[in-house]
């Protein structure tokens, strides 16, 4: 990679030329957990039981790159689970989710430029549909948790799409959106922190890395290694 731009400290820009203008693309696409948020909700939520260092080794493993099999990954992380009851998942978003530094500021600035927002997770339905409802975001896809009798049952539940939101399927997501609205995915911008992500930010026209794991940074067009996710809007203005 090469060395920042010290007149943009913090920012990692390469193989494109700034400024772009926000109005060149249609659709922005972000991940949830660590990048519009500043939580993995499932580590969160383990803590419930007393397993979140259990289940957050293996979330970081999994997205630095370690673990290549994100289905199985995930799996075996809400398994752990079993048990929990529902009313944890309120309490974490109560306590502890945050909407990362400058997300409301992004969101806000792309959907006046005329573009469609799209969040597409290997997280879970019940922060994902708060958040994206809290920014106005036009499209979510993420993870269903089963539940019954008022507990997780350690199992994800398949839903009409398929059964795990994991990298591929973000990749899928983003390029139905894009033919949902007769748009290039040259013209989407892809922002996450993860090796999940690498499949749709590969097929974005404009590819984010926001205080991302070394492998995403390497391979993003654009890193944000310091301040909030506005900070895009120093390298694509509105």
């Amino acid at each position: 990679m090469p060395p920042e731009d010290r007149s943009l400290p913090g920012l990692v820009i390469q193989r494109f030329t700034p400024p772009l203008r926000l109005a060149d693309f249609k659709l922005i696409a972000f991940d949830m957990d660590s990048t519009l948020i500043n939580i993995e909700c499932i580590d969160e939520i383990a803590d419930a039981v007393g397993k979140k260092a259990e289940v957050a080794a293996i979330t970081e493993a999994t997205m630095r790159g370690e673990i290549k099999d994100f289905k199985e990954s995930l799996r075996r992380r809400v398994a752990l689970l079993r048990g929990v009851p529902t009313a944890s998942l309120q309490q974490v978003y109560d306590e502890r989710l945050r909407l990362n530094p400058g997300a409301d500021t992004l969101v806000a600035a792309a959907k006046a430029a005329g573009l469609k927002v799209l969040l597409v997770s290997g997280g879970f339905t019940f922060f994902a549909d708060r958040v994206a409802a809290r920014l106005g975001i036009d499209y979510a896809r993420s993870n269903l948790l089963g539940e019954a009798n008022g507990h997780l049952t350690g199992e994800v539940v398949p839903q009409a799409w398929g059964d795990i939101c994991d990298g591929e399927e973000k990749r899928r997501t983003l390029l139905a959106t894009c033919a949902e609205l007769g748009i290039e995915a040259k013209q989407a911008i892809a922002v996450g922190d993860g090796a999940n992500d690498l499949p749709m930010m590969g097929v974005a026209g404009l590819s984010v890395a926001y205080h991302a794991k070394p492998k995403v940074r390497e391979q993003a067009m654009v890193a944000i290694n310091d301040g909030g996710l506005d900070r895009l809007l120093e390298v694509v203005r509105p």
